[in-house]
Parts: structure tokens; sequence; C-alpha cells
């Protein structure tokens, strides 16, 4: 478990499935998760069977939750986690609407580096995002991530091109 002040970070157990069953198949979600069909509650228990081990699937999830009641409000991701090269991408939602602009998600992301760097050993961390996503963008900027690229009318959503967004955080540059 990773500790912070307001929030902890903790490992996704099978009791979650239900949750996470919530939280994948809402549409409002869809969109930042490039999902395009509902998951099942037997893809949901093969993704936290999958992701139980880091090394051997790329892919790491945590249950974001409040210290003071244990509520779960979302998750981080970490995904095509490359140990040879040092890299992994991340994804963050805080998927309960009234939790959000608390300042959970930068508590977060500031455990996630520290792991990441800490004790992965991970030299970067990337994400992609939705150029029309402003809060998204300008959440990676204040943490110091750095624009790398834009992938010009990468994404299709809903008949529409949308620009992808690219940002790198160089952990080893971080104290």
């Amino acid at each position: 478990m990773l500790k912070g002040e307001s929030i902890y970070l903790r490992a996704v157990e099978k009791e979650d499935a239900s949750t996470l069953f919530i939280w994948e198949n809402n549409p409002s979600n869809w969109k930042i998760s490039n999902t395009e069909i509902p998951f099942s509650m037997h893809s949901i228990h093969q993704l936290i069977e999958q992701q139980s081990n880091i090394r051997n699937s790329g892919q790491l999830r945590m249950i974001i939750c409040l210290i003071e009641n244990d509520f779960p409000i979302g998750a981080f991701d970490l995904y095509d986690v490359s140990f040879r090269h040092g890299f992994a991408a991340i994804g963050i939602l805080i998927a309960e609407e009234k939790e959000r602009r608390k300042g959970y998600a930068q508590e977060s992301m500031k455990l996630m580096i520290e792991y990441t760097r800490d004790v992965l050993e991970l030299s970067n961390l990337q994400c992609a995002i939705h150029a029309d996503n402003k809060a998204s963008i300008d959440f990676f900027e204040q943490i110091g991530f750095n624009h790398i690229g834009t992938k010009k009318n990468w994404l299709l959503y809903k008949g529409k091109r949308i620009d992808e967004v690219n940002y790198q955080l160089c952990l080893k540059e971080i104290k």
C-alpha cells in the first residue's frame, strides 16, 4: 500500500470487481479510456487476475481510497511497462465525481512517481491525452510532465477526429 495524507493506493482485490464494473461501464469514462463496448463481469475478473503481477503482464492497476473511510474513489493504471527500457504509460481516473478537484489525483500521482522511480526503478512515465481534455493537460503540466508531441487527427470519437497530445516525465530528474 502507498499512503499519502488524504488517500492511499492499494492493489486491486477480487472484491473490487463490482466497483470496477460500474466505473468501466460508465459511458462518460469511455472517451478517455478509449472503450467502445461495455465490459462483462467476466472480463473485469480477468483484468484483475492479469494485473496481479506487473512483471508478467506489464500492467498494474491500483485503487485510490480515502484514508478517512477507506472509500474507493478511483484508479491509477500503469501499462505498457518496459522494465528493460525503464518506462511505463500511466492513466488516472477519479471515478467518483464528487471527489474530483480535491487534490486526490495530484496526491496519487506523487505517490506513483515515488513508487515507479524508487521501487520499480523506472526512468520515464508517459501519458497520451485527447487534445480537447484541457483539465488533464493542465493537470499533467502542473505536475511537471513535458509535452513531447502531438499526433494529428489520431483519435476518432463520435465521428470526429481529435489530436492526441503526448507527455513525458523523466523520473530521475525529480527529487
